[in-house]
């Protein structure tokens, strides 16, 4: 990965309230989804009153309605404006979303994403140096699924080696292998390496029936969900019995609206939920509920705008991300990160 994107929505309210987010890595597509915010999402939602959330939604979802476009382009658009919706919904109330959400919670335990292909050795134990020791993160999403089952397992054996016992690991094969391949590398694990899940382990084609294989006939918890963009096609994954957890994304899937209607569908099938990167939006949602999991971040290398965008991210405490009192998301944006790599400047 060489570019990291993200949409920066700000919505200026009667009150003087101004609500804003940032959302996605949206790269070749994001002229699009800013057209398609700018163009055809403004005119529907200016001048209704962003308390009435649902409202404001069903709005937006008109955008959704031409079968011609891939309609992941319109759903990330509605995230966006969603989000600062929300946002400016929490400053209006004087509440952290967080805590306007159900308030389970002020908190998150933290993992890493890391161990990508071509990283050596000496890579990896910096890596992991940073997300356990510098950072004091609970875990680490180890990337498998292009190469031999055989060879990942080796590969994830060193990772536990490095980091010791007390460090949870979850596996992301990014729909990379068969269902007969993610089997034969929970086969090839030792017997100290537990998994707290397995990610996306078959391939888009296998459909629900290779994550449920996978899950019933490894005896391993299976996560999926980020590749879908409704509560319609989340509802399916669950009802088949597929998934423990659900990392369902709201920067993609129609923002925290979209995103709590599925939570609500897990909880009902006992599911865990997870969210697919995002922190500065996944952490208000995941601490909300009673049957969050992790929230995830990169290492600044591979995700400059989490570590350099948010002029207020908090440290870690014992491994938790620890939400705030301010209201909305109550992150502050560092205008001088956003004047250095701005591409919009209209």
């Amino acid at each position: 990965m060489r570019n990291r994107c993200t949409i920066i929505t700000r919505i200026h309210t009667s009150e003087g309230v101004v609500g804003e987010a940032y959302n996605a890595d949206t790269d070749e597509e994001q002229p699009e989804v800013l057209s398609i915010i700018n163009e055809e999402i403004s005119p529907l939602v200016i001048g209704l009153d962003v308390r009435q959330v649902e409202r404001c939604w069903e709005a937006m979802l008109v955008t959704t309605l031409d079968q011609l476009r891939d309609r992941r382009l319109p759903m990330q658009a509605i995230a966006c404006v969603d989000s600062a919706i929300w946002d400016a919904v929490g400053k209006l109330a004087g509440e952290p979303l967080w805590r306007l959400w159900g308030g389970y919670r002020d908190r998150i335990p933290m993992i890493g994403i890391g161990g990508y292909y071509g990283t050596s050795e000496a890579d990896l134990e910096r890596e992991l140096a940073f997300f356990k020791d510098e950072q004091g993160m609970v875990g680490m999403k180890f990337k498998i699924g292009a190469k031999p089952p055989e060879e990942d397992a080796r590969r994830l054996r060193i990772a536990r080696d490095i980091v010791g016992p007390d460090f949870i690991f979850v596996v992301d094969a990014n729909q990379g292998y068969r269902v007969s391949e993610a089997l034969a590398f929970l086969a090839a694990l030792d017997d100290d390496i537990s998994l707290r899940w397995f990610e996306e382990p078959t391939r888009w084609h296998a459909d629900w029936r290779g994550l449920r294989d996978v899950r019933l006939r490894g005896n391993v918890n299976v996560a999926a969900g980020q590749s879908e963009i409704s509560r319609v096609g989340m509802r399916e994954m669950l009802v088949s019995g597929a998934v423990d957890v659900v990392n369902y994304d709201a920067s993609w899937g129609g923002g925290p609206t979209e995103w709590r209607r599925v939570a609500a569908l897990a909880a009902a099938f006992e599911a865990q939920v997870g969210h697919h990167e995002e922190a500065q939006v996944a952490s208000h949602l995941l601490a909300s509920v009673p049957h969050g999991t992790y929230v995830e971040a990169f290492s600044p290398t591979r995700d400059p705008i989490f570590w350099g965008l948010l002029a207020n991210r908090p440290s870690l405490l014992q491994g938790d991300f620890v939400l705030r009192d301010e209201p909305g998301f109550g992150w502050v944006l560092d205008e001088d990160f956003i004047g250095q790599y701005r591409t919009d400047r209209d």
